[in-house]
């Protein structure tokens, strides 16, 4: 389900100190963004699109996080991890190398 939300608390959205308020099914529901949401830059009643869980409101993320974006920061963290663990072992193996043929 989607609705427009307002920023309730604001906090570090990445490390999960952000609240959003909407209403779904009628209540007026306060709800935590999960670990890891964007819009760290937002203001205290800034306005948003969330998606929630029609059977449980207080699961919710950002409609910006929900569309494709996110899973673009997320695969080149991944890319740029496996490099420098690539990197890493080429480096380690390059020093054993090194060591054994000083024998």
């Amino acid at each position: 389900m989607q609705a427009p939300a307002t920023l309730h608390e604001a906090g570090s959205c990445i490390l999960g100190d952000c609240r959003v308020k909407f209403e779904a099914n009628g209540r007026t529901v306060v709800a935590s963004l999960p670990v890891g949401s964007s819009g760290g830059k937002r203001s205290v009643g800034d306005r948003m699109t969330v998606r929630y869980q029609a059977d449980d409101p207080r699961v919710v993320a950002r409609q910006d996080d929900v569309d494709g974006s996110g899973v673009v920061l997320l695969v080149t963290a991944g890319a740029g991890a496996l490099a420098f663990l690539l990197l890493s072992v080429m480096a380690a193996v390059q020093a054993v190398r090194q060591r054994l043929s000083r024998r």
